[in-house]
């Protein structure tokens, strides 16, 4: 091996949302008409998932640390575009994205029509591939009950041989 390999996992949730102003992004798409989730930001539980995988991997913390709830300016904040940032500290940090794998729980909306253009937008703000899979609580919990979106994201990093 010529350098060094780091796995980061990352996870996030978000609830519904009763704003109707609101808009549903998932994975920097917008889902024009379905129920939005509530968040500090655009609420997008892919790009935070995958935010949070990438940064762990590198070993520069956690989308919190980075880009926090509490901070006025990120209000109603694009998530491919903290998503973007966090990507020019991981890439000073020397390191180079393989690949990064999502799934996605939820009941609603079906994600398949617009996979593709959700792994393009998100393989474009990473620099390396992005897959997104969408999974079904059966019933089960929170999730299965509709009450939210949950992600669940593993990034592979490589990086080159000293620190």
């Amino acid at each position: 091996m010529t350098g060094r390999i780091r796995v980061g996992q990352g996870f996030d949730i978000h609830p519904f949302s009763d704003d109707p102003e609101r808009v549903l992004m998932l994975g920097g798409v917008a889902f024009e008409g379905e129920r939005a989730l509530h968040g500090h930001s655009d609420a997008d539980v892919i790009a935070h998932a995958v935010t949070d995988a990438l940064l762990g991997a590198a070993g520069l913390g956690d989308i919190g640390s980075h880009f926090p709830d509490t901070d006025p300016a990120l209000a109603g904040a694009d998530s491919i575009e903290l998503l973007t940032a966090a990507m020019r500290d991981i890439r000073e940090a020397g390191w180079t994205v393989c690949n990064v794998d999502c799934s996605v729980v939820l009941e609603a909306p079906k994600l398949a029509p617009k996979r593709d253009a959700m792994q393009r937008r998100l393989t474009d703000a990473v620099g390396a591939p992005v897959t997104v899979k969408g999974k079904r609580a059966e019933g089960l919990g929170s999730l299965g009950r509709s009450e939210g979106i949950a992600c669940w994201a593993v990034a592979l990093l490589e990086g080159a041989e000293s620190e």
